[in-house]
C-alpha cells in the first residue's frame, strides 16, 4: 500500500485489529466490538489488502498476529487514543444520540444495584449507549483500566487501591450469614461454632478479605472449613438458602438480598477492618466526558441524587 494512501483505512477497520490484538480471537473480538463474527472478518479481510500482509493466522485457540501486526499494533494504539482525546475535548457527551461501548467491571452484586437503573436511564433517553459489564478475573485491575481494556470497575477493598483513581460509594462491615432455618442459627455463634460450619466463599486464594480471616483465626489457634469457592454473589446465595453452609459477607450485600428475611444475619464473632465500596478508573480518562458521565450515573445511583 502506498504510505500516503490513507483512503482505504477507516476507524472500523483500525478498532478491529485493535480488538484483535487484545482478544486473539475473531468471535471475541467481535463480541468486545458489539459486531458479528462475519463483519469482523471482513473487516479483517480490508485490513489485510490494505497493509499486504496477513496480519493474523488461524490457530486451533483462535488467531496469532504476525509480525507486522506487532510492529503495526503499538502505532493502531496511538492512533485510537488520539481519536478518542480528539472526540472528548471537541465535544460534550450526549448518551442520548452517543452508540458508545462503556465496559465495567464488578461482582454481581454491584451488577444488580447499578444496572437496573442505569437500564430505564438509557431507555428513557432513547440511547444506543452499550455497556458490558463484567466480572472480577486474577487479572491486574489498574493495567487493564489503564490500557482502555475497562474503562471503570467497582470494587469494594479493606484497603483502598493506590495504583488507580477511586470513590468510597460507601463503607460497610463483615457479618456472619446463613439460612435462617439453620441447625446452628438459634445457637450462639463462636469461634468454635465459627470454624465448624462448612462455609462457602467469593474466590478463594485471590481475596485479601479470606486471607485476613484465615490469619486472624490463625492467632487463636482456630481454623475454618473452607469449602465451597465460587464466583458470584449468586451462587453464595443460593448455597446458603439450600444447605447448611454459611459465608462472610457485607452487611450491606446481605440485606440487599430478595430473601433477606430467609437469612439469619449476626454479627461475627471477631474483629474485622470495615470495607468500602469503591468507583475506579484511570487518571487519563479524566479528560473522557463519556466516562465522567457514566460515573456521575453510577455515584447518583448508589449514593442518591444529592451526593457530592
Amino acid at each position: 500500500m502506498n504510505p500516503r494512501d490513507i483512503r482505504s483505512l477507516d476507524v472500523g477497520m483500525l478498532r478491529t485489529f485493535d480488538a484483535l490484538m487484545q482478544e486473539r480471537s475473531v468471535s471475541r473480538a467481535a463480541a468486545r466490538l458489539f459486531l458479528s463474527q462475519p463483519a469482523v472478518s471482513a473487516s479483517l479481510n480490508r485490513l489485510r489488502e490494505a497493509f499486504d500482509d496477513p496480519l493474523f493466522t488461524r490457530t486451533a485457540h483462535g488467531v496469532t498476529p504476525t509480525p507486522r501486526a506487532h510492529a503495526l499494533a503499538p502505532q493502531v494504539a496511538r492512533l485510537i487514543d488520539g481519536l478518542a482525546a480528539l472526540m472528548s475535548t471537541e465535544q460534550a457527551f450526549d448518551p442520548a444520540t452517543s452508540n458508545r461501548i462503556f465496559r465495567v467491571a464488578g461482582s454481581d452484586h454491584p451488577s444488580r444495584t447499578v444496572l437496573p437503573a442505569l437500564g430505564r436511564r438509557l431507555a428513557e433517553l432513547g440511547s444506543a449507549v452499550r455497556i458490558v459489564w463484567e466480572p472480577p478475573g486474577t487479572w491486574s485491575l489498574p493495567e487493564r483500566l489503564n490500557k482502555g481494556d475497562l474503562d471503570l470497575a467497582m470494587i469494594a477493598r479493606i484497603r483502598v487501591p493506590r495504583d488507580m483513581e477511586t470513590l468510597t460509594l460507601y463503607e460497610d462491615h463483615y457479618v456472619h450469614v446463613m439460612r435462617a432455618g439453620h441447625p446452628c442459627a438459634s445457637q450462639p455463634l463462636t469461634l468454635d461454632s465459627f470454624c465448624a460450619i462448612p462455609q462457602i466463599f467469593l474466590g478463594y486464594g485471590t481475596s485479601m478479605l479470606d486471607d485476613l480471616i484465615d490469619e486472624t483465626l490463625a492467632r487463636t489457634g482456630h481454623q475454618r472449613l473452607a469449602q465451597l469457592a465460587v464466583t458470584s454473589f449468586g451462587q453464595i446465595f443460593h448455597q446458603l438458602l439450600h444447605s447448611d453452609h454459611a459465608a462472610v459477607l457485607g452487611h450491606r450485600v446481605a440485606q440487599a438480598q430478595g430473601e433477606a428475611d430467609a437469612l439469619c444475619i449476626r454479627p461475627l464473632p471477631f474483629e474485622l477492618p470495615r470495607y468500602q465500596s469503591l468507583l475506579c478508573w484511570d487518571a487519563r480518562s479524566e479528560a473522557d466526558a463519556g466516562i465522567q458521565w457514566l460515573k456521575a450515573q453510577i455515584r447518583e445511583i448508589v449514593m442518591g441524587p444529592d451526593s457530592p
